[in-house]
């Protein structure tokens, strides 16, 4: 593990020493250095940060209540590991979720949020335009963590923040093909909202997590199940209702929409 999380000993910055190392890891395993399955040595890892202990036992705590790592009495952290099975499962779980909450959304049209998931999006775009897919993971939770809110259903955005917490390394790809092409997913997925189109606005959504979903799969050489209804739903909207590019994209909540 020596040299794979940090090329910078975080300890010589006094600035956030925990945050940092915090944030340190969490690229590291959203990114896909530290592999699932991965242990996580205190001492090994305070030495690389050049840290004490303290830092990495609290970065470990922080991302294990994240779903990030999982602790356990005989092993100790490391990062969590989902079979075959689970990992779809779960996809087709928040699927379903995210397209609910971009339904409500639609419905509700709220001019704050939408101005704030806009600029999230600009972010987004312009980091893949400049090559900064380092940037992309937090922007991706960013926007998502947006979008709950715009649904303006708490007891749906607390499911929700569980689920992108356990599934945040799922929806992380490192391939820049299929980070572009998120945040032009993302981009109509915003597009359906601001129009109030609530069909359209699911669809996108329960596609872009399938679609997203499926890379992963298909990146870890796991089958993916085109059977799957949620997925079914989204490529029936295809057709008719493509996502729009990111740039086209303003946020300005029409007085009527289309709703279902």
């Amino acid at each position: 593990m020596t040299g794979m999380v940090s090329k910078n000993r975080i300890g010589d910055d006094y600035l956030s020493l925990h945050g940092r190392v915090i944030e340190e890891l969490r690229q590291a395993i959203l990114s896909r250095r530290l592999k699932p399955g991965e242990r996580l040595v205190e001492g090994r890892l305070a030495d690389e940060f050049g840290v004490s202990r303290n830092p990495v036992r609290e970065a470990i705590r922080v991302l294990a209540s994240e779903g990030l790592l999982e602790v356990t009495a005989r092993r100790g952290a490391s990062v969590i590991s989902m079979s075959d099975e689970e990992a779809r499962e779960t996809i087709e779980v928040r699927a379903l979720l995210e397209g609910q909450n971009a339904r409500l959304a639609a419905r509700r049209r709220d001019e704050d949020v939408l101005k704030r998931i806009e600029a999230v999006l600009r972010q987004g775009t312009e980091a893949v335009a400049a090559k900064r897919y380092d940037l992309l993971p937090a922007l991706n939770q960013q926007f998502h963590q947006e979008l709950a809110a715009a649904g303006r259903n708490r007891v749906l955005g607390d499911l929700l923040k569980r689920l992108r917490e356990r599934t945040a390394m799922l929806f992380s790809p490192t391939d820049p093909v299929r980070q572009a092409r998120n945040w032009e997913e993302h981009a109509g997925i915003l597009r359906a909202i601001i129009d109030g189109d609530e069909r359209a606005a699911a669809a996108r959504a329960a596609e872009h997590v399938m679609q997203a979903g499926a890379h992963f799969l298909s990146s870890i050489h796991v089958p993916v199940d085109d059977s799957s209804p949620d997925l079914a739903v989204a490529n029936a909207a295809k057709s008719a209702d493509r996502p729009q590019k990111a740039g086209s994209v303003r946020a300005k909540a029409t007085p009527r929409g289309r709703r279902s």
